[in-house]
């Protein structure tokens, strides 16, 4: 009887003490509170790529070349040639200015050349003939001179003829200076007719360069001044090519001027509320920085084929210094600030996220350059930061591909 009785007060006791662990577990797990869940982020992949640095403002497109066209000569506005905004040639006609005062003008000095060159064959016919007199004069006085000498005449005879030779050979001389006179008339006739050329020439008025006409100023009919500064006919702007003139911060300069001095730099230039992109090259670089802002000129030139930039316009300028190759490139709102500096939130295997500090390059539109912290490959936070330590689980949500710098920002050293 006393067997059963301790056999049945030991299975009380071992169920007791069952029970008791049973509740102390469960007093356990309740204090410890169910696991926390993992953070939403998303989330990028770090990539290698050859990335464009980049400047970038606003410039103001010039034309190339700016031409006024002048009359220069007065006279009557006989034709208009062209319409205003027509693109003209180098050498096309746009003005005719009335030519008959100038067509008269140089018949008239024609008419007077021919005169004094009649005048010259008489004055050479003149000469002829008293040289011809002088030689006979120059014969008779050797003649007279042998019979002087051998006194076969009186002395006073031979005078006589030694006087007609000096006559004759001061006519001659005469004769010279009207033939030398009279060339000396034509020589400037032939200048005159000249003259009259050019201002008949000037009468129909040309394009000096290539471009492209803008408003009529002068119309048919209207008399204009020669030289009438400040009242132009017509004003030729030339748009291919075309300029266009920006600034740029002055600590750019050193990058600029090592860059170019390598090979072209290409810059592309959007007017303000349009999409179209022209590309062209640097072509100068001021040689004074303006010490009231700081800033260094530089021009760029496009060839301008479609005329998507226009003289006058403000365009958004982009610069491309350089290309960064194998750059690692992250989203530039992964990029947190913090205390100690600039860092990041990796994503680990496990699902977990790690503070990592970076060292920034420099940003480039949505992408930033990172030149230390972080490796091809990794993962990093984009989004949802706010609630995360290191540490933390997240659950990364699906995201799309790190954008294309379409839009650069101005570089940042």
């Amino acid at each position: 009887m006393m067997p059963r009785r301790a056999a049945a007060l030991a299975l009380f006791v071992a169920v007791l003490a069952l029970a008791a662990c049973s509740r102390s577990d469960g007093d356990a797990k309740a204090k410890a509170g169910p696991r926390p869940p993992a953070v939403p982020v998303t989330a990028a992949t770090v990539e290698a790529r050859d990335v464009p640095v980049l400047i970038q403002g606003i410039g103001n497109v010039q034309a190339s070349s700016t031409v006024s066209v002048y009359a220069l000569l007065s006279g009557q506005i006989f034709q208009v040639h062209f319409k205003e905004g027509q693109d003209v040639s180098a050498g096309a006609l746009l003005f005719t200015i009335d030519p008959r005062p100038f067509e008269a003008a140089l018949q008239q000095a024609q008419a007077t050349m021919a005169q004094h060159q009649a005048a010259i064959a008489q004055a050479e016919a003149i000469l002829a003939r008293d040289q011809a007199h002088a030689d006979n004069a120059r014969v008779e006085e050797e003649r007279y001179k042998k019979l002087v000498q051998g006194g076969l005449i009186a002395r006073e005879q031979y005078d006589q003829i030694h006087t007609a030779l000096k006559s004759a050979l001061a006519t001659v001389d005469a004769a010279r200076a009207m033939v030398a006179n009279q060339r000396a008339l034509v020589q400037a006739d032939a200048a005159a007719v000249e003259n009259a050329k050019v201002q008949l020439n000037y009468t129909a008025i040309r394009a000096p360069i290539d471009g492209r006409t803008g408003n009529l100023l002068i119309h048919q009919g209207n008399i204009v001044k020669a030289n009438d500064i400040g009242n132009p006919l017509v004003v030729i702007n030339r748009v291919h090519p075309i300029n266009v003139v920006f600034a740029v911060p002055e600590r750019f300069l050193d990058q600029v001027k090592t860059e170019r001095a390598k090979g072209s730099l290409t810059v592309e230039a959007t007017p303000q509320g349009q999409s179209l992109r022209a590309r062209g090259t640097l072509s100068f670089v001021n040689n004074t920085v303006d010490a009231t802002t700081g800033t260094i000129q530089l021009k760029a030139t496009f060839e301008n084929a479609d005329n998507a930039l226009w003289p006058g316009q403000f365009a958004v300028v982009t610069l491309t210094v350089r290309t960064e190759p194998n750059a690692l490139v992250v989203p530039s709102q992964a990029i947190q600030a913090g205390q100690q500096g600039q860092y990041v939130f990796v994503v680990k295997p496990d699902s977990t996220v790690e503070s990592r500090p970076v060292v920034v390059a420099f940003a480039s539109g949505p992408l930033t350059v990172v030149r230390q912290g972080v490796q091809a490959g990794e993962r990093v936070v984009t989004d949802g930061q706010m609630r995360l330590v290191p540490g933390a689980r997240v659950d990364v949500k699906a995201s799309g591909p790190a954008p294309a710098p379409t839009s650069p920002a101005p570089v940042q050293k």
